[in-house]
């Protein structure tokens, strides 16, 4: 068995804003055992400013994610709604309301060659897109546009849908598409996130958005120590990535605010209980794993890249 990387190094041993909307949002939807409420948001673009991301805006049509990704680091932010139950991300979903209309007077805070980036917190094409198409509305506004720099991540096949956007908003400005694919393995995935596309389905639609001229890449994201951080796995995902016409290729640690440690730690000691005691205290300081791990990670991905033919690390997927 191809080992993984030196895992965790030993370690020193009232509602007010958003949760007055969520409380006051109305419903739209109960499906699925999943509610659907519509939020009455007074912007769509957020500024970000941590020096980590490569981009300067945050833009996401909804809160919440059907998706319902394990360690999805995005949890915490239905805790400010005053939500924390440890299914309300998954099943709570609000839609944001005129969210077209908030981004067209937003984009005159966007500066020229400032980053938005779609999709950071919630997947843009969760189920839900398929009847609210908020994220399609969104798109609309940037093919309108000229001199926009754009990045969208996802997990979702759906993306496909919008094909001919995606190609006109490429034609007047910058764009990149990011795919998300923790690994190939097709249990694991299941296991990992209960309702996201197969692994394969996404490789499949990064295929037909690279043969169709755009910029497509792929993330191996988050790389879980020792699940799926050995050589032979992340050189499997970047192999697949390029077979797919991905021109770039990333991966980036587990990132595990509390939140996301609420509902990831339970799932390892089901699934994963010899390692449950070790991402305790990796974690034990904050949400991100040790320097040194960072390290060599980087070190794996940066030959990986180079031995499956990605030119460079691609800041924008990052």
């Amino acid at each position: 068995m191809a080992a993984a990387l030196p895992l965790f190094p030993d370690l020193a041993p009232v509602p007010s804003g958003i949760a007055q909307m969520a409380a006051a949002a109305a419903p739209i939807d109960d499906r699925r055992a999943i509610a659907f409420a519509s939020l009455d948001a007074r912007s769509v673009l957020n500024r970000c400013d941590s020096a980590r991301l490569p981009f300067e805006w945050t833009l996401n049509p909804y809160r919440g994610c059907e998706f319902g990704c394990h360690y999805c680091y995005a949890r915490y932010t239905h805790a400010f709604m005053e939500l924390r139950g440890s299914h309300d991300f998954e099943r709570r979903i609000f839609v944001k309301r005129r969210a077209a209309e908030l981004l067209r007077r937003g984009l005159a805070r966007v500066q020229p060659g400032e980053r938005v980036a779609l999709g950071t917190a919630t997947d843009p094409y969760q189920p839900a897109e398929r009847h609210y198409r908020v994220t399609r509305s969104l798109l609309e506004v940037f093919a309108a546009c000229a001199g926009r720099d754009l990045g969208i991540v996802t997990k979702s096949t759906l993306i496909r849908r919008d094909l001919d956007l995606l190609q006109r908003i490429a034609a007047r400005n910058r764009l990149s598409i990011r795919f998300t694919v923790t690994t190939l393995d097709p249990d694991l995935a299941r296991a990992l996130e209960p309702r996201a596309p197969r692994p394969d389905l996404r490789l499949r639609a990064a295929a037909a958005l690279a043969a169709a001229g755009l910029d497509v890449g792929v993330m191996c994201a988050p790389v879980l120590p020792a699940i799926t951080d050995s050589r032979a796995a992340l050189t499997a995902v970047a192999a697949a990535a390029r077979a797919a016409g991905a021109r770039r290729f990333a991966a980036l640690p587990l990132f595990l605010q509390p939140a996301a440690q609420a509902r990831f730690f339970p799932f390892l000691a089901a699934r994963f209980p010899d390692l449950l005691a070790r991402y305790h205290r990796a974690y034990a300081r904050g949400a991100y794993l040790p320097a040194t791990y960072q390290r060599l990670l980087r070190a794996r991905v940066t030959a990986i890249r180079a031995e499956c033919g990605f030119s460079s690390d691609d800041p924008a997927a990052g």
